[in-house]
């Protein structure tokens, strides 16, 4: 039946995800930007980064990663490469702690990789579970290697796997509502 309203093209949320973290986050955030009503009228979308969705006709796209040495993984940096003209938000999940330097640089070279054919409107980064294997790795490395386990490393590992936890979400859907309902610039790339 058609009731003569026009749905609007919405929102696309695509994300990569290795053990769970950042596809939590991304339910999280679709969930959570369809419950709290916005952009208004508009379907979301959420997708794989292997669907390799087709961003055409979205007002704007949510990229979600995890973090790999030092940069957001090799999927979604492929997904984000392809991408030209659209407004991209970002959000992402890593091992370290969101507020350390090591996330402020993996912030800062996605965001730079994003804005060379897109407007970047932010990039939400929080702690993720590391994966297992990676943390057995490091506890093998000899006590000079630069990654091997220390007191201070075990506890960041042990942290990272109470996340993403709840708030981790609920901060996700305010960076990304806020994100999405920034005003487009006035003139796109």
């Amino acid at each position: 039946m058609d009731t003569g309203t026009e749905r609007k093209t919405g929102g696309l949320i695509v994300y990569s995800s290795r053990t769970g973290n950042t596809r939590r986050l991304a339910e999280g955030i679709r969930q959570g930007l369809a419950e709290a009503g916005g952009p208004e009228g508009q379907e979301l979308t959420l997708a794989a980064v292997e669907e390799a969705p087709d961003p055409a006709g979205a007002p704007w796209i949510l990229v979600g990663f995890w973090a790999d040495r030092g940069n957001a993984d090799q999927k979604a940096l492929e997904y984000l490469t392809s991408l030209e003209g659209h407004r991209v938000g970002l959000f992402g999940t890593l091992g370290a702690y969101p507020e350390s330097k090591h996330a402020e640089d993996i912030r800062q070279k996605v965001q730079a990789l994003a804005a060379e054919k897109n407007t970047v409107l932010g990039c939400f980064l929080c702690q993720g579970k590391i994966d297992p294997a990676l943390t057995e790795r490091f506890k093998g490395l000899p006590a000079d290697n630069p990654h091997a386990m220390t007191e201070e490393r075990m506890k960041r590992h042990l942290e990272a796997a109470k996340h993403p936890d709840e708030n981790d979400i609920r901060n996700a859907v305010r960076a990304c509502l806020s994100m999405v309902q920034s005003s487009p610039p006035e003139s796109s790339r």
